[in-house]
């Protein structure tokens, strides 16, 4: 496996523990825990701007 492809996968991987995270610390809701972590990065970034 090349770096490039373990790079991605990882930055997917900790995207959506993240959104995860943040998603439970604020809803504590399994089911939106499960669809912010699906849209990972993007529910990242939506938190960033809009806190």
């Amino acid at each position: 496996m090349s770096y490039r492809t373990e790079a991605t996968r990882v930055g997917i991987s900790f995207g959506s523990a993240l959104a995860i995270a943040i998603s439970w610390s604020i809803h504590h809701s399994i089911l939106w825990a499960i669809i912010h972590g699906f849209f990972s990065w993007l529910y990242v970034i939506y938190f960033a701007i809009t806190r």
